[in-house]
C-alpha cells in the first residue's frame, strides 16, 4: 500500500500568526516536523501543503516537497482533499493528515495509523492516548474519544465523556477509562474524497469537531492507543515546553 504524508500549513493563525516558521533550535517548525514524518517507515512520500507563498519558498530551500492549495480551506483535511481531488495524487492509496505544529511528532505514530489503514475494512483511522490527568480530562482544549469494544470512536467532545454519575468527579480517572484524541488521520484517498464534499452538521458546529461530520454520515473511525506524547505548538508561550 502505498501511503503519502500530506502536512497542512498555513501562515495566518489567530493566537500564532507565522508559526510554520518560527525558529526551533536552528530549524523552522514545519521543518522540523518534514523531517520528523521521514523517518516513518510506512510512508512512501511527505509533502508540505500551503496556501502561503512564504512556506512554500522556504520549503523549497531544505529540499522539502511542497504543494499550493486554496487560501479558503476551513481545515487540514479540507487541504488534504484538495490535492487528492485534483487528481496529482492518484498513485495514493491512502493518505495520513499530519499536524503542522508538533515539531518532533513520532514518526511512530504515523507507522501505527499506516498499519490500521493495511486493513480494508478500515476507512479512517486516527490515535487516542489514555488520560491519568485531572486537568487534561476537565481541559476543554483537549478533546476526549469514546471508543466501542471493536476500537471504533462513537463520539468525541470537548467534554468529559462518560460522564460517571457514580463518583464524584476528583475519583472518575480512578473508576473508568477516558482517552484524549491525538489529532494526527489517517484516511484512504477514496474517503477521503467522500467526506471533504460533506456538509457541516448539528455536532460539528456545536462541538467545533469536524470528525463528527463523518460520524454522523455513518462513517467508522478506527481508532490506536498511543503511549506517545508530542507537544502542539499553538501560542508562543508553548515554544517554552521545548526549550
Amino acid at each position: 500500500m502505498k501511503v503519502i504524508g500530506i502536512i497542512p500549513a498555513r501562515y495566518a493563525s489567530t493566537r500564532f500568526p507565522g508559526k510554520p516558521l518560527v525558529d526551533i533550535q536552528g530549524k523552522s517548525m514545519i521543518q522540523r516536523v518534514y523531517e520528523q514524518c521521514g523517518k516513518a517507515k510506512k510512508l512512501s512520500s511527505v509533502l508540505i501543503a500551503t496556501d502561503d507563498q512564504r512556506i512554500f519558498d522556504h520549503v523549497q530551500s531544505f529540499g522539502g516537497n511542497a504543494w499550493m492549495t486554496s487560501p479558503e480551506h476551513q481545515s487540514g483535511t479540507d487541504r488534504c482533499a484538495e490535492i487528492i481531488n485534483s487528481g496529482k495524487a492518484r498513485e495514493w492509496d491512502a493518505v495520513i493528515n499530519i499536524q503542522g505544529d508538533e515539531p518532533y511528532i513520532h514518526p511512530e505514530q504515523i507507522d501505527m495509523l499506516c498499519a490500521l489503514l493495511e486493513d480494508k475494512s478500515v476507512s479512517i483511522a486516527t490515535l487516542v492516548k489514555k488520560i491519568d490527568d485531572p486537568s487534561e480530562l476537565f481541559n476543554h482544549n483537549n478533546v476526549k474519544v469514546v471508543l466501542n469494544n471493536k476500537m471504533d470512536a462513537i463520539y468525541f467532545s470537548r467534554s468529559p465523556i462518560p460522564f460517571n454519575r457514580n463518583f464524584p468527579e476528583e475519583e472518575w480517572l480512578k473508576h473508568s477509562t477516558y482517552y484524549k484524541h491525538i489529532g494526527i488521520y489517517g484516511y484512504k484517498t477514496k474517503i477521503l474524497g467522500e467526506i471533504s464534499g460533506l456538509a457541516k452538521t448539528n455536532l460539528e458546529i456545536t462541538e467545533s469537531l469536524e470528525q463528527l461530520r463523518w460520524i454522523e454520515n455513518g462513517y467508522q473511525i478506527k481508532a490506536a492507543v498511543t503511549n506517545l506524547e508530542s507537544v502542539a505548538i499553538d501560542t508562543p508561550d508553548d515554544l517554552l515546553k521545548i526549550k
